[in-house]
């Protein structure tokens, strides 16, 4: 039976606002300029709520460097902490901005983790082993090309040059933070532009090493991930997978998420083409 308690906090949620002054994708149902409008109308309903902070999951631009310019200012309105992800379509900017991505997002850095509550939230940079977003030259971009060569190989659906991969240091960093928030006594909640869990095409280049991780830990309550932009929801070893739909799609429905935490659950009010879901934890 669930609790009647008040939640411990509430959290709002956006995946891929993707924002750009381009022309519709109608192939992919796309309408990256209508994001701004999108995004306004997110922020002015997170306004209403007393939420501990909102985070983006990745693909905050379509691409160019001047649409961070545009779509920024928006969040400024936002009158709750936030935080933001890196994305494959953030690294879409000139070669020379391309270190640069997270300084001008105002990140503390490219993956961190913050506490709140009770609860571990870890935020990582998905994007380091790929094609994209290290510069030209660099050795992790070889490594990508063989992680997707040994994917396509096995027959895994997701060899493809939007997807990505952690580095090993990163991937250490991780293993590290999940025990400090064990030894801590918190429950964790893990967040990465791509997803891992269910096999999907938009999946990252390493979820089986993440799955296989994440699997040692029964404190890490759920992943939250964007990038494939039709969602997706998917339960291993207690931990709930959810993929939250991309605000870039449409022309006119936005889609949006305020998750909110309680001791034995988690609730997810969708708006838009977003869906609610109850959630109970494992062992609450």
């Amino acid at each position: 039976m669930l609790s009647p308690s008040a939640p411990l906090f509430r959290f709002g949620v956006v995946a891929d606002p993707q924002y750009a002054a381009l022309e519709p994708n109608f192939s992919l149902n796309r309408y990256p300029a209508k994001s701004l409008a999108k995004l306004a109308e997110a922020i002015a309903e997170f306004n209403r709520h007393d939420l501990a902070f909102v985070v983006t999951l990745g693909d905050i631009i379509d691409g160019g460097w001047e649409s961070f310019d545009a779509v920024l200012p928006v969040y400024e309105t936002l009158r709750h902490e936030r935080h933001f992800l890196l994305g494959n379509h953030d690294f879409a900017v000139a070669a020379e901005h391309l270190t640069k991505v997270a300084n001008r997002l105002g990140m503390p850095s490219a993956f961190y983790d913050f506490a709140h509550a009770g609860y571990r939230f870890i935020a990582l940079d998905g994007n380091e082993i790929s094609l994209f977003a290290p510069p030209e030259g660099d050795p992790r971009r070889a490594e990508a090309k063989a992680l997707m060569k040994a994917l396509h190989e096995a027959g895994a659906p997701n060899s493809h040059r939007w997807n990505a991969a952690v580095s090993d240091t990163q991937y250490t960093w991780l293993a590290a933070k999940l025990l400090e928030a064990k030894v801590a006594g918190e429950k964790t909640i893990v967040m990465n532009h791509y997803p891992i869990f269910p096999r999907n095409s938009h999946n990252a280049l390493d979820s089986d090493r993440m799955l296989t991780l994440l699997a040692e830990h029964d404190h890490v309550v759920a992943y939250l991930s964007g990038h494939n932009h039709e969602g997706n929801f998917g339960v291993m070893d207690g931990t709930y997978f959810l993929n939250f739909k991309g605000m870039v799609d449409t022309e006119d429905s936005n889609a949006y998420s305020i998750v909110s935490v309680y001791e034995d659950r988690l609730e997810i009010a969708g708006f838009g083409r977003e869906e609610s879901r109850l959630l109970t934890l494992q062992g609450a």
